[in-house]
């Protein structure tokens, strides 16, 4: 079992930047690919960036360019910098492996707004 904690939200303002980040705890947390997530208000929520084993990054459309992901297995932590924050990123932010295998944490609220 794998327990995710997310923290680093807040408001900023469009054009901003926020590091996100994800504590794991679990044993098994080093063998996952680990994927951050987002849920919008009255959207359904969507993967946006995932990181393998080894630290390969792969980002949705929405986010290339703009969001970096990061892991440091030793400490079982994952990290997404954000950067060039637009309104439309305005969501509750969540991490899980990339098949979303274990519960949800609380997630970590990001208001991107002038």
């Amino acid at each position: 079992q794998v327990q995710f904690v997310e923290s680093g939200g807040g408001l900023v303002q469009p054009g901003g930047s926020l590091r996100l980040s994800c504590a794991a705890s679990g044993a098994m947390f080093s063998i996952f690919n680990i994927a951050w997530y987002r849920q919008a208000p009255g959207k359904p929520r969507e993967l946006i960036a995932t990181i393998t084993r080894r630290g390969n990054g792969n980002y949705e459309d929405c986010v290339k360019g703009r969001f970096t992901i990061s892991r440091d297995s030793a400490q079982n932590r994952v990290y997404l910098q954000m950067n060039s924050l637009k309104p439309d990123d305005t969501a509750v932010y969540y991490c899980n492996t990339a098949g979303s295998n274990f519960p949800w944490g609380q997630g970590t609220q990001v208001t991107v707004s002038s």
